[in-house]
């Protein structure tokens, strides 16, 4: 990974156990200047993590979580 991808990943996605934190970090960190769009929508979810091939197990003791990503834009957006 380059150095600008540590600085500036290709994603980022947020967590958050409410609706609104979720919802106003685009803002709060001002993503569009930074060069992100926010892709999909803010929904709860699950996590889990899958390790080799067993089974997966849940994260964050099976909670779900408002999920945000942020995705950089294009050139040609």
């Amino acid at each position: 990974m380059s150095d600008d991808n540590k600085e500036n990943p290709e994603r980022i996605t947020v967590l958050a156990k409410d609706f609104t934190p979720a919802a106003m970090e685009f803002h709060r960190r001002n993503m569009s200047a930074k060069g992100y769009r926010m892709e999909g929508q803010i929904v709860p979810r699950k996590f889990m993590m899958i390790e080799g091939m067993g089974e997966p197990k849940s994260l964050f003791d099976g909670e779900a979580f408002y999920a945000v990503t942020f995705v950089r834009k294009s050139a040609d957006e």
